[in-house]
């Protein structure tokens, strides 16, 4: 993991026990937020930004009526796309379908 995961993070997590495991084994910080005690925000630590991208991802994907895996990294592309209006030109839209688009490569 370390050419993906800086050693420097901070990795927020609900209170899954697989997280801490994932962390001590990998070298990185975890804080834990208790989301069944209720608990949302712990100081600046919170996860809702990714459970907010989870639930409009989720009911997106609802209409396709599931995705295959190996056609995941289209479908999250084409989210991350439509989530943060990235396509402004028929050029853009040109270029993203023919996998040009640079911030849509898969490393």
């Amino acid at each position: 993991m370390p050419p993906v995961i800086d050693r420097d993070i901070l990795l927020v997590s609900d209170g899954h026990p697989a997280y801490p495991a994932f962390a001590r084994e990998i070298g990185i910080e975890h804080a834990a937020v208790n989301l069944r005690a209720g608990i949302r925000v712990r100081g600046t630590v919170h996860v809702q930004n990714v459970n907010a991208y989870h639930s409009r991802l989720r009911g997106w994907l609802r209409a396709f009526h599931g995705v295959a895996t190996r056609y995941l990294p289209n479908y999250l592309g084409w989210r991350w796309i439509l989530d943060a209006k990235r396509i402004l030109s028929p050029e853009s839209l040109l270029r993203a379908t023919l996998g040009t688009f640079p911030h849509l490569l898969v490393t």
